[in-house]
């Protein structure tokens, strides 16, 4: 088997969703179909929730009326015939009403969740039925009677994979099952997700408790590029890439990725291919195990980036001070992205400012503090082992006119980052472009 997520953009138009439907054919082994919801919608039911934190009912009622007339849209639009279109409205009464009901509650986190569920079942609901109504072989299963996560908030492999085994068994002649990312349900059994752009994390969770032969993530980019596109003229797609590059550029900024999304399928050695579905010919970029790690293959940008400088002449020859510093940033439940050191200050940063306050307050008891912010950390994924002479050299020597904040290297053989002004990034990010890839030709 194999699993196909396929992200908001994906399914955000009757033209896409009809596009994502003639991929999933194509494929003639069984498979699992992942699906987000339509693009704009996840942020409408987030904003509803907010309404709804507030006891703002009237506004929180329009948002709900927008987004049922979007549905009835959608399906005017995709269904032909009229029991297809009847199963269709149907589906969107039925969540529009519970929303609907949501207005008589008291507001709760679990009711959030409850909210912010919506999208992806309604999302694949509908694509279930498109894909009845054009003679395909499908069915749609619940992430809800399978993704559990435990009460550190992280999937219970176990369960996952003992209580999916049953689905797959039971819809054996199926070729397609259906089924959302980012929802599931907690140890309390109720309605809860992985977090924002969980949906990469659910088709590799998946993948990782079938054994899938491969874990297909489809966007709208033709797989990831050896820099940002956004910013930069001249990229190009990444043929293949190692578990350990993807996972430094997932997190440093690879908007294509979602960071945790390949830890499951790295650990079962399951291939990750990452294609776009509006150029579904274009080779796309194939994450596996086996992948040749090139000289420089990469750079991604991370931005809202905040610098933290303790300085102390109590931290000289004394050991246990590193510990006190990691205790407080621990307890405040914010993680360090880089860190350097010298024989009296440590400088780190982080990209959460929303225990900043309370973390200076914490780190003055031990010596002087100094914090910079609108800072972005620059990562270069590759392989940049120590014995390969030359390559510091050949990345700095593109930046001689660039400040410097921080550099972390050595702690990873993938990946030396930076730290610069946000203000420098797209220079940055030309710079190393035109003197790692255009001059020198490499095209991974």
């Amino acid at each position: 088997m194999i699993v196909l997520k396929f992200g908001g953009t994906s399914v955000g138009s009757v033209e896409n969703i009809k596009k994502v439907a003639k991929i999933v054919k194509t494929e003639k082994k069984q498979n699992i179909v992942v699906l987000s919801a339509m693009s704009g919608v996840t942020n409408t039911l987030v904003k509803i929730s907010n309404l709804l934190s507030q006891k703002n009912r009237v506004d929180a009622q329009l948002e709900m009326n927008n987004l049922h007339q979007k549905y009835q849209d959608v399906i005017l639009k995709l269904f032909k015939s009229k029991l297809s279109f009847d199963k269709a409205s149907l589906v969107i009464e039925c969540h529009y009403d519970e929303l609907l009901s949501i207005l008589e509650i008291k507001f709760s986190e679990k009711v959030e969740k409850l909210i912010l569920a919506q999208g992806e079942l309604v999302s694949t609901s509908l694509f279930q039925l498109y894909m009845e109504e054009i003679g395909e072989s499908s069915s749609l299963i619940s992430a809800l009677d399978f993704m559990i996560i435990d009460n550190n908030h992280e999937p219970d492999s176990n369960k996952i994979k003992e209580e999916l085994s049953k689905i797959i068994l039971k819809h054996s002649d199926t070729k397609v099952l259906i089924t959302q990312g980012f929802i599931c349900r907690n140890t309390n059994k109720e309605i809860d997700n992985l977090k924002r752009g969980g949906s990469d994390y659910t088709a590799s969770i998946i993948g990782a408790a079938i054994g899938a032969s491969q874990i297909q993530i489809w966007t709208d980019i033709s797989g990831m590029h050896n820099n940002d596109p956004r910013f930069v003229d001249q990229t190009f797609s990444i043929g293949e890439i190692s578990f350990d590059e993807a996972a430094e550029l997932a997190y440093f900024g690879a908007k294509i990725l979602h960071p945790q999304s390949i830890i499951p399928a790295k650990e079962k050695n399951i291939p990750v291919l990452l294609k776009n579905t509006f150029d579904p010919d274009a080779r796309g970029t194939l994450i596996h195990n086996n992948a040749k790690v090139e000289k420089i293959r990469a750079i991604a940008a991370k931005d809202n980036i905040t610098a933290i400088k303790i300085k102390s002449y109590r931290m000289l020859m004394a050991y246990g001070f590193l510990k006190k510093v990691f205790e407080i940033f621990e307890q405040n439940q914010i993680s360090i992205d880089m860190i350097t050191t010298s024989e009296v200050a440590v400088s780190l940063t982080i990209d959460d400012t929303s225990k900043l306050d309370n973390i200076i307050q914490e780190l003055e008891g031990l010596g002087s503090i100094e914090v910079d912010n609108d800072l972005s950390i620059i990562c270069i994924a590759g392989n940049l082992s120590q014995n390969k002479k030359g390559v510091t050299a050949l990345i700095f020597n593109c930046l001689v006119d660039i400040p410097i904040r921080m550099i972390s290297y050595g702690g990873s053989n993938y990946n030396l980052s930076f730290l610069v002004k946000t203000t420098d990034k797209v220079t940055v990010l030309n710079l190393l472009n035109k003197g790692l890839f255009i001059k020198v030709g490499s095209k991974n």
